[in-house]
């Protein structure tokens, strides 16, 4: 899809506190590094996000989780500023949100920032075309273009025959696609996600969280996407964040989380995680350099070949296939490694986290480009 890539978004040192002592309670943070329970005993004030900073470049899904309570809802709503921070920066596309007029704020929220939430808040007098495009009927736009373009993003998400029925006529999960399409109908450069499946069935959820990556790789929206679901963040995310107490405990690609957490508190998350569809290639293979007899590049030439992010689960369907070593290749046909069934089988069982090369950390940035094309 030829389009230019949509705004970056960025935080610098982001608090939100709430209370009517919130900038003493912010001092004595800073200064004598309080934790949250004791700023609460000692002002009477809340940290919902504490000194939070992270960059989400252009055409990424970043992923931010936690508990209920760990800060994540109220830091999401940073970027548009339905909240506004007690100290730090929030840009979006270069721009402080938080410096410029009331009229640019709106410009910005209707053009540039779209926002899907767990309750997508239909008009129930609308029709579903008509709920669509009343984020363009606000903005004055023609009758006959916000149709039309309500129509596409209808047509995008499976909807399109559903246009001229009403929201009580829907399913939950038809709904929440109707949210979905009304957000992309004004072709906003960065979406803001709140837990917009969480009300779900599960296979509602499933089929949804499949239909938003193609969706997401096809137009490639800068994209903040909260949730409370691992396994949903690791389907739907190029890059996850994980919160607790308003601080971000691990920032990183969906197959470092699960392989390395940070603590025991990431470790909880990722324990009933399947390492099956996340952990890929490059992780468990051993290095060309490190082939020892009988594996030498001599004797892999009837060798299956795969690319250095194939997930573990396909890896195992090929090596049920045959007994040959897997040769996995990186970005420019190069053999960079083998995965043999007995890492395969370490892998499975726990017992070794796999062998991480120079070319790993290639690959990881190049897998999260490759999901985003």
């Amino acid at each position: 899809m030829n389009r230019e890539l949509g705004a970056s978004v960025c935080c610098e040192n982001v608090w939100k506190i709430y209370g009517a002592d919130a900038q003493t309670a912010l001092t004595a943070a800073r200064n004598e590094g309080l934790k949250r329970n004791e700023i609460h005993d000692r002002f009477n004030c809340i940290v919902a996000v504490s000194d939070v900073s992270f960059s989400v470049p252009s055409g990424e899904v970043f992923c931010v989780m936690g508990l209920s309570g760990s800060g994540k809802s109220t830091l999401i709503r940073h970027i548009n500023r339905l909240v506004v921070p007690t100290a730090g920066r929030v840009l979006v596309g270069g721009i402080d949100v938080n410096q410029i007029s009331l009229e640019e704020l709106r410009r910005m929220r209707a053009t540039k920032i779209g926002m899907v939430f767990q309750n997508v808040a239909l008009f129930p007098h609308r029709t579903v075309l008509d709920n669509v495009g009343y984020g363009l009927e606000v903005r004055h736009v023609a009758r006959r273009i916000r149709r039309a373009s309500a129509m596409e993003k209808l047509e995008l998400v499976g909807l399109g025959k559903w246009a001229e029925r009403y929201p009580e006529e829907l399913s939950g999960g038809m709904q929440q696609r109707v949210g979905l399409a009304r957000a992309l109908a004004a072709d906003p450069d960065i979406l803001l996600m709140d837990e917009p499946f969480s009300a779900l069935d599960p296979l509602i959820r499933r089929q949804l969280q499949t239909e938003f990556v193609k969706l997401s790789r096809m137009m490639k929206k800068t994209t903040l996407f909260i949730t409370h679901d691992l396994n949903e963040a690791t389907k739907v995310g190029d890059r996850i964040a994980i919160m607790r107490d308003g601080q971000f405990v691990q920032v990183g690609v969906p197959e470092d989380i699960v392989a390395h957490p940070a603590d025991g508190y990431v470790a909880d998350f990722v324990r009933d995680i399947s390492p099956l569809k996340v952990v890929r290639a490059h992780t468990v293979m051993t290095a060309m350099a490190d082939l020892t007899t009988p594996y030498k590049r001599d004797d892999l030439s009837d060798s299956p070949r795969v690319a250095h992010d194939t997930p573990l689960e396909q890896l195992i369907e090929i090596a049920i296939g045959q007994d040959r070593p897997i040769v996995v290749i990186d970005d420019n046909c190069r053999e960079v490694g083998i995965v043999t069934r007995e890492l395969l089988l370490t892998e499975v069982l726990g017992r070794n986290p796999g062998t991480k090369t120079e070319v790993s950390d290639q690959a990881y940035a190049s897998d999260r480009n490759e999901r985003r094309e």
